[in-house]
């Protein structure tokens, strides 16, 4: 059985930083990503990142998150920087043999989520 393990949440000032991790258990992966959802708001794309290094963002992040990929430990890592408290939201890994894709639709796989939590 496939499985996405996430971790690194939790809460942090604005400002601040964390590192979110997902370990996959399938070494086959193409695309691995991140996607967000906040209370009373739908899922959104985050960042994602292709087994040959291909990175796509959001506009909402970029500049300030960074995707990046260990294929020999079938991890990826989302880096935060400079939060805010629009960035509280429970974080999602997905991942698809396809290329990456910003639609949640079209990945077949998906961690249990950890929460994130930036105070003002």
């Amino acid at each position: 059985q496939v499985q996405l393990v996430e971790s690194g949440g939790g809460s942090v000032q604005a400002g601040g930083s964390l590192r979110l991790s997902c370990a996959a258990s399938r070494r086959t992966f193409n695309a691995m990503g991140w996607f967000r959802q906040a209370p009373g708001k739908e899922r959104e794309f985050v960042a994602a990142i292709s087994r040959n290094g291909g990175i796509y963002y959001a506009d909402s992040v970029k500049g300030r998150f960074t995707i990046s990929r260990d294929n020999a430990k079938d991890t990826v890592y989302l880096q935060m920087n400079s939060l805010t408290p629009e960035d509280t939201a429970v974080y999602y890994c997905a991942a698809r043999y396809g290329p990456p894709q910003v639609t949640e639709a079209f990945y077949d796989y998906w961690g249990q989520g950890t929460q994130v939590t930036v105070s003002s």
